[in-house]
């Protein structure tokens, strides 16, 4: 199978009720984009219109390897769009209140899997009928945990464990597989240079490693400043990418306490294996169906035996579960439903254009905002059934 062998093979456009008009003090774009993060394709817009990182407000990020549509607020910004490298901003008018997660009533999408098999094909198409009777676990998935190394240390758990210099030397010079040779070349750096700071300052080009490391120039030990001083975007995502393995790892334990293991299959995540119902009673269907799960935090005042199970595995409790010392960032507080609600599903299989001999499938679906698509092509089409 092949996913995403072109860019128009996943799309993915943000659906939003709020209406622009002449007045208020938040300009409202539509950015359209190929092959950029949203966080580097924002970063882009900053420094284009030389703006200040918190007058900038968006409601979600979107994958690079996509074709994606999504909106974004600036405070006060320009009546006019931008064009740059694969990317489109287009101004739609202004708006009283910056743009958030809230404001994404769905996301819709449209995926083509490709080079399959007729079997394949087929056991996809079945697998969706299956989806929809049962549903699919609302993980975090692999575009969550793009701030974690390959050998799966969370940035995040060092912080909280108040060993602030690993998880310094983990925010800046950890390998990630799509790091570009500039990322590479300055990691490299960092790490057979580490801890002498005034030859890392020498060495590294301006950014914003080398003002971390300029700081500890001036403050060789304290690292916990340094990490204090990590761009609020990065930090956050240290935090969210930590607090949505914990979720993960809650639903997978909640999941086996309620469903048969002979009734469960596994989705095998970057940051490890994870239970998903194939079937059940209706019974249980209808129960998992309507659950929601705490994210954890030190703000979440009432625990659970799963809870502390998970929390146990990582040497944490509720209470424990902040950066000493340091006031911002800190972990969200909510609920998430567990299961996946599609809507407006449609299928489709033909002839691969771009495969001779194979065919393609097409998806067409809505999800709620904060779901992954890619839980379901994960579930159609790579579960593990139990033995």
């Amino acid at each position: 199978m092949k996913v995403k062998q072109q860019p128009g093979d996943f799309r993915v456009e943000e659906l939003t009720d709020i209406a622009p008009g002449p007045t208020g003090d938040f300009a409202l774009y539509r950015l359209d984009k190929v092959g950029w993060t949203t966080l580097d394709a924002l970063a882009a817009v900053r420094r284009r219109w030389k703006l200040d990182e918190g007058r900038i407000a968006y409601g979600g990020l979107k994958d690079r390897h996509a074709d994606t549509t999504q909106f974004f607020t600036v405070y006060r910004g320009p009546m006019h769009g931008m064009e740059h490298e694969r990317t489109k901003v287009s101004f739609l008018g202004r708006v009283t209140q910056p743009y958030s997660s809230h404001d994404i009533r769905a996301n819709r999408f449209t995926i083509v899997l490709r080079h399959l098999t007729a079997e394949q094909a087929t056991v996809a198409e079945t697998a969706s009928r299956e989806v929809a009777a049962v549903g699919v676990p609302n993980y975090f998935d692999d575009q969550r945990f793009g701030s974690v190394p390959a050998d799966r240390r969370f940035v995040a758990l060092e912080m909280v464990r108040g060993h602030f210099e690993e998880a310094l030397k983990l925010a800046l010079a950890a390998p990630y597989e799509h790091d570009r040779a500039p990322a590479k070349a300055e990691k490299a750096i960092l790490h057979q240079h580490w801890g002498d700071w005034p030859t890392l300052k020498a060495a590294l080009p301006k950014g914003h490693a080398r003002s971390l490391i300029d700081y500890m120039v001036s403050h060789p030990k304290d690292f916990k400043g340094a990490v204090a001083r990590l761009r609020h975007d990065l930090s956050s995502l240290y935090l969210s990418a930590y607090q949505s393995y914990l979720w993960n790892r809650l639903l997978d334990r909640s999941l086996r306490a309620v469903f048969p293991a002979a009734d469960l299959g596994t989705i095998t995540l970057d940051v490890g294996d994870f239970a998903t119902p194939l079937r059940g009673t209706p019974e249980q269907i209808a129960e998992w169906q309507k659950w929601e799960l705490p994210l954890l935090s030190a703000r979440l005042k009432e625990s659970t035996p799963l809870i502390d199970a998970v929390l146990a595995d990582e040497g944490l409790t509720l209470p424990t579960m902040r950066i000493p010392g340091i006031p911002k960032p800190f972990f969200s507080r909510g609920e998430r439903a567990v299961c996946l609600k599609l809507g407006n599903v449609g299928t489709s299989i033909a002839d691969d254009e771009l495969n001779p001999g194979r065919q393609a499938l097409t998806l067409a679906f809505e999800l709620p905002r904060g779901s992954y698509a890619t839980m379901l092509i994960k579930r159609l089409t790579s579960v593990v059934p139990a033995t």
